[in-house]
């Protein structure tokens, strides 16, 4: 148990640093007056380091309401961990080197990164859907509310990056076909959908959290929490149309 929680601190540490190296990129965006279209914008420092800071706190913290082995736990933290880590870090490297991070085979450096991005994504995929697994299997004792909350949350969590997937895949496909320039542009049509799945897993458990300190009945509460789901739903599916109307 005390591995875990030094796992567990290590994690908040880094969650931290991450959200740091987020906010000093949006404040030399915003000093400095830089773009906040394009793939050479620091805004994707900014988004990057403040999302997956977030994420992996979260995470986190989810984590420790889902019933897994000591040593699973400790694992699962660590790579989730390091690919934040490494894709925060290769995408920041590449907005500093004044190049595309996503969609670039330039040179054998830049196609190695972008190669490195999808590992590290496909890795993030294989811890989520792990807990989600873990989350469905076990967590009986939570109260209800917390529990979808979380269940709920970690699909969602799946679910953005499955879109993520989808566009990486859409842009690859156009820089193969020789239209980087239309990669760029159109390559990033489902960030409204990931940004709104992405953040559920945060925003759900939240919410179970404020119903639950309101001191209502089950019934109350199961009511409440249902309510927030819906409206979570209409979120998700106004970014779904927003996503394809602007592709």
């Amino acid at each position: 148990m005390r591995n875990v929680r030094t796992v567990e601190r290590a994690a908040y540490a880094i969650g931290g640093l991450l959200l740091l190296s987020g906010v000093i990129h949006l404040a030399l965006l915003v000093i400095g007056g830089g773009t906040w279209e394009g793939p050479l914008s620091l805004r994707k420092g900014a988004t990057f380091g403040l999302s997956f800071g977030l994420t992996l706190i979260n995470l986190t913290l989810i984590a420790s309401f889902v019933s897994l082995k000591d040593r699973t736990r400790r694992l699962l933290l660590g790579i989730f961990a390091a690919a934040c880590v490494l894709e925060t870090f290769l995408v920041s490297l590449q907005v500093w080197r004044g190049v595309p991070s996503h969609f670039n085979i330039e040179t054998p450096f830049d196609a190695a990164v972008a190669f490195s991005l999808a590992f590290g994504g496909f890795t993030l995929v294989a811890v989520i859907v792990v807990l989600t697994v873990a989350a469905f299997r076990a967590g009986a004792t939570l109260p209800a509310s917390l529990r979808t909350a979380i269940r709920v949350g970690l699909v969602a969590l799946v679910g953005a990056q499955i879109a993520g997937g989808l566009m990486i895949a859409t842009g690859m496909q156009l820089v193969f076909g020789g239209d980087p320039q239309r990669a760029y542009a159109t390559g990033g049509w489902l960030k409204p959908v990931h940004a709104a799945l992405m953040h559920g897993i945060l925003v759900l458990p939240l919410l179970a959290w404020l119903i639950s300190s309101r001191g209502w009945d089950e019934r109350t509460q199961a009511r409440a929490m249902n309510a927030g789901l819906a409206f979570y739903a209409l979120v998700v599916l106004a970014t779904m149309v927003f996503s394809e109307w602007h592709a």
